[in-house]
Order: structure tokens, then sequence, then C-alpha cells
């Protein structure tokens, strides 16, 4: 069955490839801006982007299955965005030194335009005492390519140095919550039980 994966994010698409899963990529054209207008908490949010890139694409995919995904990061209740610059990444990586950054993660299945299924992850990662020369050098190493992360992070790369504990599941972390949503295709029979 077709499957589609509403995102260019290289690292849900390379958690898909990994496990093995036939799709294609049409990211979808999400005001991301307006949702963020509307909803103010993590959970909720993250849940509508997903949902909304699923929808987004869906209705134009004549009956194919659609993956929509999204994470929030959220530190003392502040809402990030992903940085629009290095000086903007060094920022948030100094508010978030020494504090508890939450990252909220979803993903949803819509086919004709219809929402199917969807599923919210929170997990907890400690971020430990961050020098501003640490902070430079970790930019130095990681600039650009940290600037399409959400947390200023990829924690398959330089940036599992920031944390000194993780709760949650590692495909949380990493931007899909890959588990249930393979449990939600097999249900669906779109992957062999």
């Amino acid at each position: 069955m077709p499957l589609i994966l509403a995102s260019s994010s290289a690292i849900r698409k390379k958690m898909l490839d990994d496990a093995g899963i036939a799709f294609s990529v049409q990211p979808a054209d999400v005001d991301e801006a307006a949702e963020k207008k509307r909803q103010s908490r993590a959970e909720p949010l993250a849940a509508e982007l997903a949902r909304a890139k699923a929808l987004t694409v869906s209705g134009k995919a004549r009956g194919d299955w659609v993956i929509g995904s999204d994470s929030v990061v959220s530190v003392d209740g502040r809402l990030f965005d992903k940085p629009g610059s290095r000086a903007e990444a060094a920022e948030h990586l100094r508010f978030f030194s020494g504090k508890t950054l939450l990252l909220t993660s979803a993903v949803a299945l819509a086919r004709s335009g219809e929402i199917d299924w969807s599923f919210t992850d929170t997990a907890s990662l400690r971020v430990r005492e961050l020098s501003v020369k640490f902070i430079e050098h970790y930019l130095d190493a990681e600039w650009p390519d940290v600037g399409y992360c959400v947390g200023v992070f990829r924690l398959e790369g330089r940036g599992v140095q920031l944390f000194s504990a993780i709760e949650g599941s590692h495909f949380t972390v990493m931007g899909m919550p890959l588990l249930p949503l393979l449990a939600a295709l097999r249900e669906r029979k779109i992957l062999e039980a």
C-alpha cells in the first residue's frame, strides 16, 4: 500500500529507511507560525502540527496513507522554534543550560483527507551546565546542521554531549514516536504483522 512521509526531515526519513519501510516523501506546506499562535502548550501543538501535515498531503494523495510528524521543545514553560541564526542557537543553548528540556514528538496517519490515528509522546532531557566555551566549540562543529533542529541538537551526533540524563523513548527524542507508528501501520495492514 503506498505510504507518504509528509516531511522533509532527514532524520524522520532515515528512521523509516532504517526500519525497512517503503515510502515516498512529499513535504507538507503548513503554516507552523499560525498554529503556534493558536496553541501555546507543547503536547497539543505537536499533535496539531503532525495532524495538519498529514491532512495537507493526504487531501491530494488519492487514498494513499500519509504520515505527518512534528516535534516541539519547551524549557521552563517556554516553547522554542528552530534557531534562525547561529547567535540565536547560542542564546537557546545558554537558556537550556542546567535545565530540563521537554521534547514532545507527535505522529499522525491520514488517508483521503481524514486523520485515522495519532500519537504524542514527551521525553525529558536534562541539559548539563554548558560553558560559553563549550557552546562556541559545539556550534563551530555542528552549525548550520543543528539550525534545522528545534532543540539545537542531533542526538545521533555531538548533541548527545549536551545532556546528563535522558528519560523517554529514543525515537521520540529523534523526532517521531516510531514504535507506536509501526504498530499502527501493522494494524492497518500497511506492514506485515
